[in-house]
């Protein structure tokens, strides 16, 4: 009897669908050139092409150069990449190119709550920042929010602000509990994680018999919020360099976080600093990206983005800081009301939504 054993065999590899491999190769070309259009929408938003193109209707490339005073290959290849992408239609018989309406309000009306190009701006930012995070990978280090440049900062406050702007006092605020009278008559409100003061200044303007203080460890993005502040004329609200752990006073009727649990090192530690901030009968509201508590739940194109800015982003920030307990972009409540849960919060639930949004009260 032999002994030997006859060596395993490499498995087959498996044969080759030339039609799904071509269909993936011309996805990917697809994925390319959505790629470099968020370049090209960036542009266009800062050339002014979209609200001239608004403004002026139907144009030829030597009209749209003229008028934004630009040079016109540039203007005719932006034109010709924007239709070939249908963010603009062409007519061949007049050569003149047309922004629809539609999407005219969405790349161009700040006010609007589809308005894009902040949601361009802070992708291309991120995605400039990408050998920083290959690095980090590599080591398993961080990189700070503040370690991003212009695009990333000001590319937030532009995508998340018309949300805010629809939603925070017209629908978000009356979902809490008891919250909407508390502002009316007059409570104390910390907004931790401000950012620009987007939605501080927001909250100022909607319940001036309440008193603000908005908070970020980003001093550069306080300035620009006491700036924006001063620009809007609210007296009723103050802005203070703090992390989350550490922002002061006390009695709070609610503390907002808006956008930014995920991307902290030490969530549980903000925790329980909102828990011994807030007044007995107070709210916690946190809005969080949209997100189901399971993978398969997020499979989608909110979903694919929101992992990009997780991959990118939001978890090289987390990992930058002190624990470093990276939740993700797509934590889920589950995941939020375990956070909440271990800081002493005994009261939650999901109170309204958006596409990119989930809003979440917690109480005492």
């Amino acid at each position: 009897m032999s002994l030997t054993t006859e060596p395993a065999r490499a498995a087959e590899p498996a044969p080759i669908d030339t039609d799904k491999l071509m269909s993936f190769v011309f996805r990917a070309v697809d994925e390319v050139g959505a790629t470099l259009n968020a370049a090209l929408v960036v542009m266009g938003d800062k050339l002014g092409y979209y609200r001239d193109l608004s403004e002026h209707g139907p144009s030829t490339p030597a009209q749209l150069a003229e008028r934004t005073q630009t040079a016109e290959p540039y203007a005719r290849e932006w034109l010709n990449a924007q239709a070939a992408g249908g963010y603009v239609s062409y007519d061949p018989a007049t050569r003149r190119y047309t922004l629809p309406a539609e999407h005219a309000l969405a790349m161009t009306d700040p006010e609007s709550a589809a308005f894009l190009p902040g949601f361009f701006q802070i992708a291309l930012g991120t995605v400039h920042d990408t050998q920083h995070i290959v690095d980090a990978a590599r080591s398993g280090a961080g990189y700070g929010w503040h370690q991003h440049g212009t695009d990333v900062h000001v590319g937030c406050e532009r995508f998340f602000r018309p949300s805010y702007h629809a939603n925070l006092v017209e629908s978000w605020i009356p979902a809490l509990d008891g919250v909407r009278e508390k502002l009316e008559d007059g409570a104390l409100v910390a907004d931790v994680g401000c950012g620009h003061g987007a939605s501080t200044i927001l909250l100022a303007q909607a319940f001036p018999n309440s008193t603000l203080v908005g908070s970020d460890y980003h001093a550069e993005s306080i300035e620009t919020a006491r700036a924006r502040a001063a620009e809007a004329g609210v007296e009723n609200v103050r802005f203070e360099v703090a992390p989350a752990q550490e922002f002061g006073g006390r009695g709070y009727d609610l503390v907002a976080m808006f956008d930014c649990l995920h991307d902290m090192g030490d969530p549980v530690g903000a925790a329980r600093h909102v828990r011994e901030a807030i007044g007995d009968d107070g709210t916690w509201m946190i809005v969080e990206p949209m997100a189901g508590d399971r993978v398969e739940d997020n499979l989608n194109p909110v979903g694919r983005a929101y992992y990009g800015f997780s991959t990118l982003l939001c978890t090289p920030s987390s990992l930058s800081q002190d624990v470093g307990l990276a939740l993700g972009t797509q934590a889920g409540p589950a995941r939020i009301r375990d956070v909440t849960a271990a800081a002493g919060f005994t009261r939650f639930r999901s109170v309204a939504e958006t596409p990119f949004n989930r809003v979440i009260e917690a109480r005492p």
